[in-house]
């Protein structure tokens, strides 16, 4: 059954009733907690329209009306728009009443028995505490719209939370495909051989395969030297790839072991592991020669920096390219903890494309005569 704008029934009515009194009673608690009760209040609407929907047949008409109304009844509110109320619908239906009580129950929230087809001040008392209603409305429209998967959005959200991402650093994390680098990709390491449970464990959710540098652009031959001075240069990019926790203590860190100057390319702390991290950045792809010299300099730092309150240091190996089994094999009965990971660079405009390219006086020459 179509909705029609000429016969208001009695269930639009009190639904529309009821989302007034809704509104006007998350406004009046928005000074406790502005961000958690608008999520409710959004969720509340777009519940409404979701089961009025389903049981009495609506068609997408029942959103304009209401849009309408509530514009009308809240003229200084913004967000009743209806491409707005169409996300609030969708939020509710991605996230039912069951869905809520589950995750509440995986964050062991106390909570109490909610009736999932009577929206209750227990369920909106349950709802504010959930992860979903931390991050802003902004975020959810993006991950509703990029993320499929529940469980791999619920992540970003958890990580949005965590590392107190911004919006743009959330869509940049969703476009570079963090889950399914630090979540989903296989982990080349000897972390849980070398390691204690819990250390092994965290030190593998941070590590990420491959790393992205899109910062960095490569004019010709790959050069380490080259990649080191832009990743210093956009030191802020870079922790933000390497992720939360990561401190730069420095590059070409020096050393000196038996009266001889060694360089570590870069040294990091990380806080929560309570332990240095030495990165080794090789332009080519993967040899196992290259973890010994990773071997050395962990050693080396575990000698002359680790105190008795840091844990062992971990070695972090970026190459262009890797064999799976060969780097497995090459970690295999080495006794530091160690990783293997690719890297990837954003590609210059190779030289014969630039001449075809237009320049800044002819781009502003063709401004100018619009």
């Amino acid at each position: 059954m179509e909705f029609s704008q000429n016969k208001i029934t009695k269930d639009y009515t009190a639904l529309l009733a009821e989302i007034k009194q809704q509104v006007k009673h998350s406004q009046l608690k928005a000074i406790v907690s502005a961000n958690g009760q608008m999520l409710y209040m959004y969720w509340y609407i777009g519940n409404g329209i979701l089961t009025m929907q389903q049981q009495q047949g609506w068609g997408t008409k029942v959103i304009e009306q209401l849009a309408k109304d509530l514009k009308a009844e809240f003229p200084e509110q913004k967000g009743f728009s209806m491409r707005n109320l169409k996300y609030m619908r969708k939020f509710a239906q991605e996230y039912s009443a069951e869905f809520m009580q589950q995750l509440a129950a995986q964050n062991q929230y106390n909570q109490q028995d909610i009736i999932v087809q009577t929206v209750s001040a227990q369920f909106e008392s349950l709802f504010v505490q959930t992860p979903l209603a931390q991050i802003s409305w902004s975020h959810h429209i993006a991950l509703m719209d990029k993320v499929k998967e529940i469980e791999e959005r619920l992540w970003y959200i958890r990580s949005s939370i965590q590392d107190g991402w911004s919006l743009s650093v959330l869509e940049m994390q969703i476009e570079t495909g963090l889950y399914k680098r630090q979540v989903e990709a296989k982990k080349i390491t000897n972390f849980k051989a070398t390691l204690p449970t819990t250390q092994s464990d965290f030190a593998e959710q941070i590590l990420k395969d491959p790393y992205i540098f899109d910062f960095v652009t490569i004019k010709g031959k790959m050069d380490e030297r080259n990649i080191e001075d832009q990743l210093c240069t956009h030191i802020t990019k870079f922790l933000l790839e390497l992720g939360q926790g990561f401190s730069f203590i420095g590059r070409q860190y020096h050393i000196n072991v038996g009266d001889q100057d060694f360089y570590i390319d870069l040294l990091f702390y990380h806080i929560r592991l309570r332990c240095y991290v030495v990165i080794e950045l090789k332009a080519v792809a993967f040899t196992p020669a290259q973890t010994g010299q990773l071997n050395f300099y962990i050693n080396a730092v575990d000698k002359t920096l680790k105190t008795e309150s840091d844990h062992p240091t971990i070695g972090l190996l970026l190459c262009k390219s890797k064999n799976e089994v060969v780097a497995e094999y090459a970690l295999g009965g080495i006794n530091t903890p160690m990783g293997v990971a690719d890297f990837t660079l954003s590609k210059a405009i190779p030289e014969e494309l630039k001449s075809t390219l237009p320049s800044i006086e002819d781009l502003e020459k063709e401004l100018e005569d619009i």
